[in-house]
Protein backbone atom coordinates (compact mmCIF):
# COMPACT_ATOMS: atom_id res chain seq x y z
CA UNK A 1 0.00 0.00 0.00
CA UNK A 2 1.08 3.49 -0.92
CA UNK A 3 2.15 5.77 1.98
CA UNK A 4 -0.62 8.47 1.95
CA UNK A 5 0.21 11.93 2.76
CA UNK A 6 -1.06 14.31 4.91
CA UNK A 7 -3.38 16.13 2.47
CA UNK A 8 -4.41 12.88 1.20
CA UNK A 9 -5.83 11.99 4.91
CA UNK A 10 -7.21 15.71 5.65
CA UNK A 11 -9.41 14.68 2.17
CA UNK A 12 -10.51 11.53 2.64
CA UNK A 13 -11.51 12.90 6.45
CA UNK A 14 -13.02 15.80 5.17
CA UNK A 15 -15.56 12.95 3.18
CA UNK A 16 -16.21 11.18 6.31
CA UNK A 17 -19.32 11.49 8.08
CA UNK A 18 -18.85 12.95 11.90
CA UNK A 19 -20.17 9.22 12.85
CA UNK A 20 -17.85 7.53 10.80
CA UNK A 21 -14.80 9.95 12.18
CA UNK A 22 -15.94 9.13 15.58
CA UNK A 23 -15.59 5.40 14.97
CA UNK A 24 -12.34 5.95 13.24
CA UNK A 25 -10.79 7.71 16.69
CA UNK A 26 -12.45 5.27 18.71
CA UNK A 27 -10.50 2.50 16.62
CA UNK A 28 -6.88 4.40 16.23
CA UNK A 29 -7.22 4.92 19.92
CA UNK A 30 -7.53 0.92 20.47
CA UNK A 31 -5.19 0.43 17.87
CA UNK A 32 -2.37 2.16 19.25
CA UNK A 33 -3.27 2.45 22.97
CA UNK A 34 -3.52 6.31 22.94
CA UNK A 35 -6.33 9.35 24.09
CA UNK A 36 -7.02 11.81 21.15
CA UNK A 37 -7.88 14.09 24.31
CA UNK A 38 -8.41 18.02 23.21
CA UNK A 39 -5.15 20.05 23.76
CA UNK A 40 -4.86 22.14 27.09
CA UNK A 41 -5.50 25.75 26.38
CA UNK A 42 -3.10 26.88 29.53
CA UNK A 43 -0.43 25.13 30.91
CA UNK A 44 0.77 25.66 34.45
CA UNK A 45 3.92 27.25 34.60
CA UNK A 46 6.73 24.70 36.16
CA UNK A 47 7.67 25.18 39.50
CA UNK A 48 7.43 29.52 39.70
CA UNK A 49 8.28 29.66 43.43
CA UNK A 50 7.52 28.32 46.18
CA UNK A 51 4.15 27.39 47.71
CA UNK A 52 3.72 29.78 50.14
CA UNK A 53 3.86 32.03 46.96
CA UNK A 54 1.55 30.13 44.56
CA UNK A 55 -1.28 30.43 47.11
CA UNK A 56 -1.61 34.08 48.02
CA UNK A 57 -1.30 34.31 43.98
CA UNK A 58 -5.15 35.19 42.63
CA UNK A 59 -6.90 32.18 41.31
CA UNK A 60 -6.66 32.11 37.52
CA UNK A 61 -8.00 29.12 36.45
CA UNK A 62 -11.51 27.80 36.72
CA UNK A 63 -13.79 24.77 36.64
CA UNK A 64 -17.34 24.67 35.47
CA UNK A 65 -19.74 22.41 37.08
CA UNK A 66 -22.99 21.65 35.81
CA UNK A 67 -24.78 20.43 38.90
CA UNK A 68 -28.20 19.80 37.70
CA UNK A 69 -30.12 20.14 33.89
CA UNK A 70 -33.35 21.59 35.40
CA UNK A 71 -36.75 21.26 33.33
CA UNK A 72 -35.13 21.99 29.59
CA UNK A 73 -32.96 19.06 29.40
CA UNK A 74 -32.66 19.17 26.01
CA UNK A 75 -31.66 23.31 25.69
CA UNK A 76 -28.38 22.34 28.65
CA UNK A 77 -27.64 19.69 26.55
CA UNK A 78 -27.30 21.65 22.76
CA UNK A 79 -25.31 24.50 25.22
CA UNK A 80 -22.91 22.19 26.58
CA UNK A 81 -22.08 20.81 23.16
CA UNK A 82 -21.61 24.73 21.81
CA UNK A 83 -19.10 24.84 25.17
CA UNK A 84 -16.99 21.64 24.35
CA UNK A 85 -16.31 19.54 21.29
CA UNK A 86 -18.23 16.81 22.31
CA UNK A 87 -20.45 14.91 20.42
CA UNK A 88 -24.51 14.77 21.09
CA UNK A 89 -24.21 11.38 22.75
CA UNK A 90 -20.86 12.34 25.26
CA UNK A 91 -23.30 16.09 25.56
CA UNK A 92 -26.45 13.55 26.76
CA UNK A 93 -23.89 11.50 29.16
CA UNK A 94 -22.19 14.63 30.49
CA UNK A 95 -25.81 16.11 31.44
CA UNK A 96 -27.22 12.92 32.49
CA UNK A 97 -24.14 12.46 34.78
CA UNK A 98 -24.48 15.81 37.05
CA UNK A 99 -22.36 16.60 38.38
CA UNK A 100 -19.82 17.22 36.20
CA UNK A 101 -17.49 19.34 34.85
CA UNK A 102 -18.07 20.65 31.64
CA UNK A 103 -14.95 23.09 31.29
CA UNK A 104 -11.76 22.69 33.37
CA UNK A 105 -9.04 25.22 34.02
CA UNK A 106 -10.64 27.89 31.86
CA UNK A 107 -9.95 31.61 32.64
CA UNK A 108 -12.44 33.61 34.50
CA UNK A 109 -14.13 35.32 31.94
CA UNK A 110 -14.35 32.05 29.40
CA UNK A 111 -16.17 30.17 33.11
CA UNK A 112 -18.45 33.29 33.42
CA UNK A 113 -19.91 33.30 29.97
CA UNK A 114 -20.38 29.02 29.99
CA UNK A 115 -22.10 29.36 33.78
CA UNK A 116 -24.04 32.63 32.16
CA UNK A 117 -25.13 30.29 29.12
CA UNK A 118 -26.04 27.39 31.24
CA UNK A 119 -28.02 29.15 33.77
CA UNK A 120 -29.77 30.40 30.63
CA UNK A 121 -30.91 27.20 29.39
CA UNK A 122 -32.17 26.54 32.86
CA UNK A 123 -29.08 24.06 34.29
CA UNK A 124 -27.67 24.66 37.80
CA UNK A 125 -23.88 25.56 37.92
CA UNK A 126 -21.26 26.12 40.03
CA UNK A 127 -17.75 27.63 39.20
CA UNK A 128 -14.97 26.99 41.41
Amino acid sequence: MAKLSQDDLLAQFEEMTLIELSEFVKAFEEKFDVTAAAAVAAVAPAGAGGGEAATAEEQDEFDVILEGAGDKKIQVIKVVRELTSLGLKEAKDLVDGTPKPVLEKVAKEAADKAAEALKAAGASVTVK
